[in-house]
């Protein structure tokens, strides 16, 4: 497959890195150091149209190809993980609305969200229910005048600050997955509880929450308007994020070796810059193949998702291997740096913990491979 990326597609890029660099970069170690919320860049990234990048112009959003849209992730994660997570939440959210959603629902919900007036969160996962989505104990009974959603969800980013959460639950327990149905919840509705923040290891300011439900749901937020498309809409909402995990794990590993690179030339051994040590030469090799590689993988399924084809596979490969690759880049960049790496006052460490969580959500590895040797079997 021939991956394309246009005049328009590097233009955007450039300028989202020029962004990056003079907004969003500046504060990610205060976001990092206090665990402060990456929200604080909302009107920024709306003042640029970046809320809205998932969605096409008839949504209220810019229109641009999932290419430019992984190339902008990409930039964005590089500047700042948490940023880029609590972004990529949000297009959860507005894709799910996009691709399950009434022609009402989406005049309704995606032109406020694509100007940045509105914020979304992706509420699948329990405590019980993470790589098993069919196994969710929230239920939707059906009441007057709507429904009534009972049951707690958990890792929820942009729960605690968000207007409106696109809730999965069973409105039938008994049939599986496809008893699962979705619902456009207001954040501030009554019977709708948020957490304090969990203290996560890394990506501290792309915070998470644990959301209590035993709220009235109108019926019209049925998403779809239809009962028992809830799973559909979510894997394919979740083939959608896959890449841009993809993408903000290789814009945070194309940061940790432009870093080592820097390094590399500036640090001195006996008199001479540690990059003339070929040990070194080819730790740099291994992590510059590595990361050109997994931008391989999240491109060709960019360029899938931009041609209308199905790329569950493709988005799948480009996460297992973009993850556990991008954290092979960053250990090996902290280590060229040696103890300093190992400091808080550089930014090693911290593209090391970000990274870590790139292999467990949406989707483990396992997972991925799951997806992987279950298309490869079947096909």
């Amino acid at each position: 497959m021939n991956i394309t990326i246009t005049e328009d597609d590097r233009m955007l890029a450039d300028a989202m890195q020029r962004f990056c660099r003079e907004v969003i970069a500046p504060a990610a170690a205060d976001i990092d150091e206090g665990s402060h919320s990456a929200v604080r860049h909302r009107a920024a990234l709306s003042d640029i149209g970046i809320m809205g990048m998932n969605l096409p112009e008839h949504c209220g959003g810019t229109g641009v190809s999932a290419v430019a849209l992984y190339l902008a992730v990409e930039q964005l994660a590089a500047a700042c993980g948490s940023t880029a997570s609590m972004v990529t939440a949000h297009f959860l959210a507005t894709d799910s609305i996009l691709h399950g959603g009434t022609e009402a629902q989406r005049r309704r919900w995606l032109p406020g969200a694509a100007s940045g007036e509105l914020l979304g969160a992706f509420a699948l996962t329990e405590p019980n229910a993470g790589s098993n989505p069919a196994a969710m104990r929230t239920l939707a009974e059906k009441t007057g005048s709507g429904y009534r959603l009972r049951g707690v969800k958990h890792f929820i980013s942009n729960a605690a600050e968000a207007d409106f959460l696109v809730v999965y639950a069973k409105t039938d327990k008994s049939a599986g997955h496809r008893g699962i149905s979705a619902f456009i919840v207001d954040r501030h509705a009554a019977g709708v509880a948020v957490s304090a923040p969990e203290r996560t290891m890394g990506l501290r300011g792309g915070h998470v929450f644990e959301v209590a439900l035993d709220c009235e749901v109108p019926a019209d937020r049925l998403l779809g308007g239809e009962e028992g498309r809830g799973f559909r809409t979510a894997m394919q909402v979740l083939d959608n994020g896959r890449v841009e995990i993809a993408a903000s794990c290789t814009g945070i590993a194309g940061a940790a070796l432009e870093a080592a690179l820097h390094w590399a030339r500036t640090r001195e051994v006996n008199d001479h810059p540690i990059a003339e040590f070929q040990g070194l030469q080819w730790m740099l090799a291994d992590m510059a193949t590595e990361l050109e590689a997994a931008r391989m993988f999240g491109l060709r399924a960019a360029t899938r998702r931009e041609q209308g084809e199905r790329f569950s596979q493709e988005s799948a490969m480009a996460k297992l291997y973009a993850s556990e690759a991008a954290g092979r880049i960053a250990d090996r960049a902290l280590q060229i740096h040696g103890g300093y790496g190992y400091t808080r006052e550089m930014p090693l460490e911290r593209y090391v913990r970000d990274l870590r969580i790139m292999r467990i959500y949406e989707g483990s590895s396992e997972v991925q491979r799951n997806i992987i040797a279950r298309t490869l079997l079947n096909h």
